[in-house]
């Protein structure tokens, strides 16, 4: 697929699309691990459990609201486990020596050469975007691997979004629950909106996809197979230009 000693690569995996692993899916990433060698770095978005960050989202009842507010302990990043939506390679990838996470709900594992410069301190409020890991990642001329993987998950774009100039980009506001001197406190937070429903008004359904598909097909990248997942290695910095430029002309075209 082109990933090559000293690369740092962002993975998406799909465990079920590859299929059954001699030894079993934990050589996933150990596999990737043994192509970029220890002077590369891999990293994967963990993210958090349900309801942790759902607080002020509108997406719950107010008895749910109350409940979970009463009740959901505080968020810790270096014991919960990795969101399920997420797939199973990153609970594996986290749980394993060597690898590390930051210490914020917008949670990344990293292993590897950069994992403490990608694991600097980030904003609290647009963790997705300018100073946080994300934007070191394209700094570091990073690729992203997708083994099998959803094209409409490509956590990289949450930064796109997070730095395109167009007016009236969504803002969500919710909070989490954290420890702070022994106590738990619910904590306000605010991003460019990563749900579902995109940044702006204008993204039609499956906008990342679109955006990771056209850009294939503009580098000519046919990719190949890892087992029996249809997989990817794009430039992050190059699929970023791209991705850019279709937010601003569908933006436009609003």
């Amino acid at each position: 697929l082109g990933l090559r000693e000293g690369d740092v690569a962002m993975v998406h995996a799909s465990l079920r699309a590859v299929g059954e692993v001699a030894g079993g899916p934990d050589e996933v990433h150990l596999a990737i691990k043994d192509v970029i060698t220890p002077s590369g770095t891999m990293l994967m978005y963990a993210s958090c459990p349900d309801h942790v960050d759902d607080v002020g989202r509108d997406g719950l009842t107010p008895e749910q609201e109350a409940e979970i507010l009463e009740k959901l302990p505080p968020f810790d990043p270096y014991t919960a486990r990795s969101c399920r939506d997420n797939g199973a390679l990153v609970e594996l990838f986290r749980t394993y020596p060597g690898s590390h996470v930051n210490n914020h709900v917008a949670r990344f594992v990293v292993w590897g050469k950069h994992t403490d410069h990608l694991l600097s301190p980030q904003p609290w409020h647009y963790a997705f975007g300018h100073g946080s890991l994300l934007e070191r990642f394209v700094d570091l001329d990073g690729k992203i691997l997708l083994l099998g993987s959803d094209h409409d998950n490509v956590t990289f774009l949450h930064y796109a979004e997070h730095i395109v100039d167009i007016p009236d980009k969504r803002v969500a506001r919710f909070q989490v629950p954290v420890l702070e001197h022994g106590r738990r406190v619910w904590k306000e937070m605010e991003e460019f909106d990563t749900s579902s429903r995109g940044v702006h008004v204008s993204w039609p359904d499956r906008f990342f996809a679109v955006i990771v598909d056209d850009y294939l097909a503009a580098t000519t990248n046919r990719g190949g197979r890892v087992g029996n997942a249809e997989s990817y290695v794009l430039s992050a910095p190059g699929l970023l230009v791209h991705a850019l430029e279709a937010m601003r002309a569908t933006a436009r075209s609003s």
